[in-house]
C-alpha cells in the first residue's frame, strides 16, 4: 500500500496534464521511497520504465531495449536489442510524437557511469528533439552527490534542462503514523526512533499486534530482513565497507569530533576525513555545530540515520545472544530498559520538527533551529540547550528543553533553562518551552498557566 507523498504526486500529475515536455529530477537516499513514488505516479500511464544496472554499457542498452519493447507490447518476449543508444532514443522520440509518454530512467548514476556520453546525448535530445514533444522524462538516482553535482550542477550537460526537481526526504514523525495507526503515541515515537521515517523500514518491520514482537522477529533475529540491513547497504554502496563500519561504530560508541573518530577507528585524520565525507553524502552521518555559530572547532559528527543509530546501539553488542537465538530474555531485561535513554536525541528531533511544521501561535517566526552548547564563563562548565530557535529579525529566541523520562518535570527544569539562556545570550528576549514525555508537576503547570513557559507533552506533539 502506498502512503504519503501527496504533494509530490499532485505536482507531478499537474505537469503531466499540461501535455508539454517535462524533465523531472527525483533523488534521495536509498530506501526513502523514490521508486514507490514513481510507480504510483506511472499507474495507468504509458510508460517506458528502465532501471539502470550497475553493469556494462552493453548490458544497460539491452535492458533499455527490453523496457521499450515491453511498453510497446506488454505481451512481448522479444530479446531484440537496439544497436546503439541513439537508436533506442530515436524510438523513444517516435513514441512521444504520437502520444503522451513517460520515460523513466531509475538509478540514472549507474547508466551515466556505464555510458559516459549519455548526459550529453540527453542534453542534445532535449534541446533539439524533445523540447516540443509529449515526452515526460524522469531521471531518478540514489547517489545524492552524483545527482546534485552531475545532473543538477552547473557543470553538468543537463544543467538548466530540468523542469522540476524533488529531493525525497524521510517521512516526519507525524506523517509515518499512517503505516500503523493503532499504535500508541509512545510506540509511534519509538517506531520513528527506530526507522527514522524511512518507508522501506516501516514496511519491513511488519508490526502486527506488538512492536516488541516485530523487533524480535524482523530485526533481532538472524533470519529477519532488517538484521543485516546496515551492513548490506554499506556493501552495496561502498568499496571498503569494513572501514566505514569502523567509523560508524566509533561514533555510535561516543566519539564525536573528527580526531576522536579517527583515533577510535584506527585511521589517520586525513584519511578519516574522506570516509566521513562519503558517509555525510549518503545521509548516514550529519555535522552539528551550535546554532547561531559557524562551522568550526565546535563541529561534531553524529549518526543522522535513525535506523543505523538504533542498529549500531543495540545489535552488535548483543550479536552473540542473537546468533544463539536467546535474545528474548536479554531484550526484556536489558535492551528494552535502554530505549528511553536512546530516545533522548530522537525526542529532540521530534520537538524541533513540531516547532518548525506543526506548532501554532509561536511567539517568533523561526528562521533557524538547533542545539546550542558553550562554556559558562562563571562556572567554566559546558552547558547545552536542547533547542534554540532564532527569529527572522531582532534578538528574540525560543529556548527549549526536551525530557524523555518516565517522571513528571518540575520547576527546577525551568530555572535551569533560564540559567542556560543567560549563558547563551546576556541580552535578549527569551520564550521558554519544555517538552516532556510524562507530563509536568502542578507547580510547573501553574507557571505555564501564567505564561512563563509553554509546556508540551508527547500527546500534544501528535495532536492535529
Amino acid at each position: 500500500m502506498f502512503h504519503c507523498r501527496e504533494k509530490e504526486l499532485h505536482t507531478m500529475g499537474r505537469r503531466y496534464e499540461r501535455g508539454k515536455f517535462e524533465c523531472i529530477i527525483i533523488y534521495g537516499r536509498r530506501r526513502v521511497g523514490k521508486t514507490a513514488l514513481i510507480n504510483e505516479f506511472c499507474k495507468d500511464k504509458k510508460t517506458v520504465y528502465f532501471s539502470a544496472l550497475d553493469s556494462s554499457s552493453q548490458e544497460n542498452l539491452e535492458a533499455l531495449s527490453k523496457a521499450i519493447y515491453l511498453c510497446k507490447n506488454p505481451d512481448s518476449t522479444s530479446e531484440l536489442a537496439f544497436r546503439s543508444y541513439a537508436d533506442a532514443f530515436d524510438e523513444i522520440t517516435a513514441m512521444a510524437a504520437e502520444e503522451r509518454l513517460v520515460f523513466v530512467i531509475d538509478e540514472y548514476p549507474y547508466l551515466a557511469r556505464a555510458e559516459k556520453s549519455v548526459s550529453s546525448r540527453l542534453q542534445h535530445l532535449i534541446d533539439h528533439r524533445w523540447q516540443d514533444s509529449q515526452l515526460y522524462l524522469i531521471l531518478c538516482g540514489s547517489s545524492m552527490s552524483f545527482m546534485e553535482y552531475q545532473v543538477l550542477g552547473y557543470e553538468s550537460p543537463l544543467y538548466g534542462r530540468r523542469t522540476a526537481q524533488f529531493k525525497i526526504q524521510a517521512l516526519d514523525y507525524r506523517e509515518m503514523t499512517v503505516f500503523y495507526p493503532d499504535l500508541s503515541v509512545e510506540e509511534q515515537a519509538l517506531l520513528y526512533g527506530i526507522t527514522g521515517g524511512i518507508p522501506h523500514y516501516l514496511n519491513k518491520l511488519e508490526v502486527e499486534d506488538s512492536l516488541d514482537d516485530a523487533l524480535l522477529e524482523n530485526l533481532f533475529c538472524t533470519s529477519g530482513y532488517l538484521f543485516e540491513e546496515p551492513e548490506n547497504l554499506l556493501k552495496q554502496e561502498l568499496r571498503e565497507p569494513a572501514i566505514y563500519n569502523s567509523v560508524i561504530s566509533a561514533i555510535a560508541g561516543g566519539a564525536s569530533r573528527a580526531n576522536e573518530i579517527a583515533t577510535k577507528a584506527g585511521l589517520e585524520s586525513g584519511v578519516c576525513a574522506k570516509y566521513l565525507k562519503v558517509l555525510l553524502n549518503l545521509g548516514i552521518l550529519r555535522k552539528e555545530f551550535p546554532v547561531t555559530e559557524k562551522q568550526g572547532k565546535k563541529t561534531i559528527y553524529a549518526i543522522d540515520d535513525n535506523f543505523f543509530r538504533f542498529w549500531y546501539r543495540f545489535v552488535p553488542r548483543n550479536m552473540s545472544v542473537i546468533s544463539a537465538g536467546r535474545i528474548q530474555s536479554v531484550y526484556d531485561q536489558v535492551v528494552r530498559r535502554y530505549f528511553p535513554d536512546y530516545m533522548g536525541l530522537v525526542f529532540e528531533k521530534i520537538c524541533r520538527d513540531y516547532l518548525l511544521r506543526y506548532a501554532k501561535n509561536l511567539p517568533i517566526a523561526i528562521c533557524d533551529i538547533g542545539q546550542w552548547w558553550g562554556t559558562d564563563a562563571k562556572t567554566r562548565k559546558e552547558v547545552q540547550i536542547d533547542i534554540v530557535g532564532t527569529s527572522v529579525e531582532g534578538s528574540e529566541y525560543l529556548i527549549g528543553s526536551c525530557k524523555y523520562r518516565n517522571e513528571k518535570i518540575g520547576v527546577e527544569e525551568l530555572e535551569l533553562l533560564r540559567r542556560y539562556a543567560a549563558v547563551f545570550r546576556k541580552n535578549g528576549v527569551f520564550h521558554y518551552y519544555i517538552f516532556s514525555k510524562s507530563g509536568f508537576t502542578p507547580a510547573l503547570r501553574d507557571l505555564g498557566d501564567k505564561g512563563e513557559v509553554t509546556l508540551v507533552t508527547l500527546e500534544d506533539l501528535y495532536k492535529n
